[in-house]
């Protein structure tokens, strides 16, 4: 049985807004507890372990998915692909703790967190999302990472209390990460037949998961490098702290614009793979559209409530952010349509070399930028060639799909949007000048911007605005 696009979204958007809450409640204590040089350690420590998460995922699960999606009729090859991942992602996983260990062992550093952050490395032999999120049973994933959210904001709050639990945190982070893999096995039995171990062939379409891998190094570089980078050329973890608090506001809010995609890689993978080339373009233009009407406010809204946000939220010391977060909001809309073109359509239609190529050469863009501009400008200089970098990977990918996509209706479909959303950023920005930074002023500045970008384009009479209402209508009506 097909199953709901719009429960799909809803039920993974229910735990990107669960993941918008609780940093809310989590990151202003933290902020304060552990100071900006803890939370620029753990930034710098994180964004080296990273490389070999990443070296242990190697591009599998974006293929493990699309296997699931395009075998959703076939139990046989399902099972089938959920032993052979496994089994691959086992041996990557040893792997990659092996060379991490020999390489943090020769440094000269304190090398407890650098042990501690390796548990991240561990989670990854035991997530199975990609298994459910193929099957599009997003419900079961949402319910696992609810518990785990809950369970981890009550353990911040009872285990850190000072600057010296900064091991402890770590310690946490990874265990709950752990964990959040575990408790999604207890779904598998339902969904996974036995298939004979001489069938296993884990090693199956290796040459097809490194070329997913080599856009995901090149993601990497210019998504963890900055901060690899910000940490050696301005020999400050307060920089790193800065860049980090700026980036996970800006990350949280990403995450609710990039969720369509979770969804919509499995549809659309399905879809092409019965040769419903209509179908495709369709949910693609309709991404679009989606994508703009959210990416635009919230990248406005960000630069306008800056000011009054950064120093009630993260407290004394910590007002280098503003700016920070002001430059680095623009990425919301390039990951937004980034994520449409390479997430959505590339991936799933084979094309995924196109989409190295774009972060490849974006990757290559970054490196030059962060070196020119970190001894300059630190902090601000990361944002800023994050920024320059987004939205040149985000045109290389438009050059690349001009003859599946118009690039003139695209961009043509976010002219309302740009426009109410100017409309709310005036109203916001302007207001907010005579407030005082505090949570009721942040609140009623972000309530009523929100209140006039939807007043405005229902006013409008915005097809997609009236869409989304008639099927909240529909529902509550049943």
């Amino acid at each position: 049985m097909a199953k709901s696009i719009t429960r799909n979204y809803i039920y993974n958007l229910s735990y990107q807004i669960l993941t918008l809450i609780t940093p809310f409640i989590t990151i202003p204590y933290l902020s304060r507890v552990l100071g900006t040089d803890g939370i620029g350690e753990y930034s710098f420590t994180f964004s080296v372990v990273t490389y070999f998460v990443l070296a242990a995922n190697l591009g599998v699960s974006n293929y493990a998915q699309r296997e699931i999606a395009y075998a959703q009729e076939d139990t046989y090859r399902q099972s089938r692909t959920f032993f052979e991942v496994n089994v691959l992602r086992f041996l990557l996983v040893l792997v990659s703790l092996v060379v991490y260990y020999f390489v943090v062992a020769s440094w000269q550093v304190s090398h407890t967190i650098y042990w501690l952050q390796a548990l991240n490395i561990v989670a990854v032999a035991f997530d199975i999302s990609w298994f459910f999120q193929g099957l599009e049973e997003f419900g079961k994933i949402v319910f696992r990472n609810f518990l785990v959210r809950l369970t981890n904001v009550v353990l911040i709050f009872v285990l850190i209390h000072a600057s010296s639990d900064l091991l402890i945190y770590t310690a946490l982070i990874g265990v709950m990460n752990i964990i959040s893999g575990l408790l999604i096995w207890f779904y598998v039995p339902q969904y996974v037949h036995r298939v004979p171990i001489k069938e296993w062939h884990p090693f199956r379409n290796f040459d097809y998961i490194l070329q997913l891998f080599l856009p995901q190094i090149a993601i990497q570089i210019y998504v963890v490098m900055d901060k690899t980078m910000l940490g050696v050329l301005s020999g400050s973890y307060a920089e790193n702290g800065y860049y980090e608090q700026a980036d996970k506001i800006v990350k949280l809010l990403l995450t609710i614009a990039t969720s369509l995609g979770t969804v919509m890689l499995p549809r659309i993978s399905h879809a092409y793979a019965q040769g419903r080339r209509a179908e495709v373009k369709r949910y693609m233009l309709r991404s679009f559209q989606f994508t703009w009407f959210l990416t635009i406010p919230m990248c406005l809204g960000i630069i306008a409530i800056a000011p009054n946000f950064v120093p009630w939220f993260f407290g004394p010391g910590y007002e280098p952010v503003i700016l920070v977060l002001q430059v680095i909001s623009g990425i919301i809309i390039a990951v937004g349509i980034s994520n449409v073109i390479g997430i959505q359509y590339l991936i799933p239609t084979n094309r995924q070399n196109e989409l190295t190529l774009s972060v490849t050469l974006g990757a290559l863009f970054n490196l030059v930028l962060n070196y020119l501009l970190i001894p300059h400008y630190q902090a601000v200089g990361v944002a800023m060639a994050t920024l320059l970098t987004e939205f040149l990977v985000t045109g290389i990918q438009f050059y690349l799909v001009r003859k599946d996509f118009n690039f003139c209706t695209i961009v043509k479909l976010s002219f309302p949007y740009w426009l109410v959303g100017g409309v709310m950023f005036l109203a916001v920005y302007l207001g907010g000048k005579s407030l005082t930074p505090s949570f009721m002023h942040t609140a009623g500045m972000a309530a009523i911007g929100g209140m006039i970008y939807i007043v405005f384009l229902f006013c409008g009479k915005d097809k997609l605005l009236y869409e989304v209402l008639q099927q909240l209508q529909n529902k509550l009506q049943r």
